[in-house]
């Protein structure tokens, strides 16, 4: 949804955000979204999304099924997603170094970038025995609670993980919620400084534990990596001593390709 600020701001231009967040709006296993849940999830009066989602049809960006009446993300959304990946020529070179530490601990590294308060899955390698949730490539996962996204907060300006955080505070439920979240990145923080990395054990999924490193491109462009799997797998002892140390170093190459 669009933010307070962001619409008080003359340069901001409303009608293009309410379009991107109909698309934004879809998730991961969506098979398709009739105006009103679209409506629902964005919050918008649903005049609005229809006038946007034909606009968006029209365009190449929404597909749109009569037998159902519901839409789904057209090829137009895919071309974006790829030209932003093969814009990241580092990527490519960084997937075998990703793959190699995963073949070697057994378990799951994954590279994202922030998107607004979620991270997205840029790449993703698999060990031979590795069983873990199913994410691949274009996954969201939060900021605020995982190994990765602390990680990545670590590495912001200090206003930009304030500004990130005062709207976390506001997604949050209550007071106690938000401090408990306030508690894990500022330790997170802390974990960075001294260890290079940062733990997350049960608090996205309570089935999951991992760790995660900020990746700094030569650019200045904050990534991050992680690396995890199920947590009667992936031991909090195995991340501190063996995946948290291979973690960092794999950060420190991939950055030097970037």
């Amino acid at each position: 949804m669009i933010d307070e600020d962001e619409g008080k701001d003359r340069r901001f231009v409303t009608a293009l955000a309410r379009g991107l967040d109909v698309l934004r709006c879809f998730e991961q296993g969506d098979v398709g979204l009739g105006n009103l849940e679209i409506a629902k999830r964005t919050g918008l009066p649903k005049p609005t999304i229809s006038r946007l989602t034909y606009t968006l049809t029209r365009l190449g960006y929404l597909t749109y099924s009569d037998q159902h009446g519901t839409y789904q993300l057209g090829p137009g959304v895919l071309r974006l997603g790829y030209a932003m990946l093969s814009g990241l020529d580092f990527r490519e070179r960084a997937r075998p170094l990703m793959q190699e530490m995963a073949n070697a601990v057994d378990a799951t590294i994954a590279l994202g970038a922030r998107d607004r308060l979620n991270l997205v899955y840029l790449e993703s390698c698999r060990g031979p025995g590795a069983v873990t949730l199913r994410i691949d490539v274009g996954s969201q996962i939060p900021i605020s609670v995982t190994s990765m996204g602390r990680a990545l907060l670590s590495a912001l300006p200090e206003d930009e993980r304030n500004f990130l955080m005062a709207h976390i505070r506001k997604k949050c439920a209550d007071a106690k919620e938000y401090e408990k979240i306030k508690q894990g990145v500022d330790k997170a923080i802390d974990d960075i400084k001294t260890r290079g990395f940062s733990m997350s054990l049960g608090e996205w999924r309570s089935e999951v534990n991992a760790v995660g490193v900020p990746l700094i491109a030569r650019d200045d462009r904050i990534f991050a990596l992680n690396c995890g799997g199920p947590a009667f797998r992936v031991s909090k002892e195995y991340l501190e001593d063996e995946c948290g140390p291979r973690l960092v170093e794999l950060a420190q190459k991939i950055s030097a390709l970037s």
